[in-house]
């Protein structure tokens, strides 16, 4: 069999050779590159041959699904699979698995470093430093006894909640399901429009398709509490940006922490969000810590492993 790493894994190269090795060592061909490719031409012609394909959170469209007439299987390093045709995946009998679990703590740790940076104005006092000023202006609020809305209690959502809870805050949440677990806990699960009139600070935790495009809308963002944090370590599309950034510059909300906008950063020197006040944003990378990639690299060997033994885990389709 061919397989096919069309795109870096952020691994060291002896950690990447290591996982090469294992796969050659079954007698099957393993091909990796050290770059993106610079479009969709030039990743249909990696694909092309390749009996299993993959892939981290690089697009990868109907073209390069079939792009190799052999192509069975598409191992994703991400949790998201929205990045990829999972219809034409469906259409051709590929079997698609993904890399759940591996970013949990740290995306929660980040979703609470941008509450933190928000809320005790860090780069505000880092800047005011730096021109001989002091703390005028810039004395903070405290995490502890804030109630925190979590829209989304899949497992980061969960690792946030328990987080918060050692913080000291009151958590509500809202999720396709009641969690009971989460729920013996102190957790209140409620309405999402409940949830975002209750919360000094929403973190959103909900993966981007049809339900969920859009659901932070102008609508709920006009019922956020005055004074209210954002914080979206999701998908970019889930948030109106333009709506969001008028809540920002009005001053009805205190601020927002955002890593995920609606295309892959660099994002357009106009996007609404770029001039907001008390926006503090990150490019896209909530799950990218040394750790998380070392542990999506063994979660999607391992997929691969168990595909080439005949067995799909982590199954998307």
């Amino acid at each position: 069999m061919k397989i096919v790493l069309v795109e870096p894994l952020g691994i060291s190269s002896e950690l990447l050779e290591k996982y090469a090795g294992e796969i050659r060592g079954l007698g099957h061909e393993f091909v990796s590159y050290a770059a993106r490719p610079a479009d969709t031409a030039e990743l249909c012609a990696r694909v092309e041959g390749a009996d299993a394909v993959m892939v981290a959170n690089l697009p990868f469209p109907k073209e390069a699904v079939g792009a190799s007439g052999n192509l069975k299987y598409i191992d994703i390093a991400f949790t998201g699979v929205d990045h990829v045709d999972i219809a034409a995946c469906k259409e051709r009998g590929i079997s698609v698995s993904n890399a759940s679990g591996y970013s949990d703590v740290a995306v929660a740790e980040l979703a609470f470093g941008l509450m933190l940076g928000l809320s005790r104005n860090i780069v505000p006092c880092n800047q005011v430093v730096r021109r001989a000023g002091t703390k005028d202006g810039l004395v903070g609020t405290e995490l502890f006894g804030k109630t925190l809305g979590v829209v989304g209690t899949g497992k980061i959502g969960a690792t946030v909640i328990r987080i918060a809870l050692a913080f000291g805050m009151k958590v509500i949440a809202h999720s396709r399901t009641v969690k009971p677990e989460l729920e013996t806990l102190g957790v209140r699960f409620t309405s999402l429009p409940e949830l975002m009139e209750e919360s000094d600070i929403v973190t959103l935790h909900v993966p981007q398709n049809t339900s969920t495009s859009g659901m932070i809308s102008r609508e709920l963002i006009g019922r956020m509490k005055p004074g209210a944090i954002l914080i979206n370590t999701a998908r970019g599309p889930i948030v109106d940006s333009n709506a969001l950034a008028e809540a920002l510059e009005s001053g009805r909300l205190r601020g927002a922490g955002i890593d995920v906008f609606e295309a892959e950063p660099p994002i357009p020197e106009d996007h609404p969000l770029v001039k907001a006040p008390n926006a503090l944003l990150t490019p896209h990378v909530a799950f990218a810590t040394v750790e998380a990639l070392e542990r999506r690299a063994e979660i999607v060997f391992g997929n691969l492993k168990a595909w080439l033994a005949g067995t799909v885990q982590n199954s998307v389709c």
